[in-house]
């Protein structure tokens, strides 16, 4: 069996034992797990349960791995002739989660 859900303005398709790179986001302190409430599918086949757009009563938990900072990405503008150039950088820090039980 296997779900939908919905966070950070992204969907994922997950399923038990899955490993999930998700947005980092502000936890409490010593907090180990999170529970994803917007579930937009769960099942397969025909016993499939679709929400309108979320499924009430639905969940997902999981178990945070480690945080982990993805690789540097580098950018660059140049416009020639106008003595202008400018480069940035951003690393994006995510959490790295376990998917644990599917509740429907």
């Amino acid at each position: 069996m296997y779900a939908v859900i919905e966070d950070g303005g992204k969907q994922y398709k997950v399923s038990e034992g899955d490993l999930l790179l998700i947005e980092l986001r502000e936890l409490s302190e010593g907090q180990s797990d999170i529970t994803f409430d917007s579930v937009l599918m769960v099942g397969e086949g025909e016993s499939a349960k679709i929400g309108t757009p979320w499924l009430d009563g639905a969940s997902v938990a999981a178990k945070i791995v480690e945080e982990i900072k993805m690789p540097k990405i580098d950018g660059i503008k140049f416009r020639r002739r106008k003595g202008n150039l400018t480069r940035w950088g951003h690393r994006q820090r995510m959490l790295k989660v376990q998917i644990g039980a599917i509740k429907s």
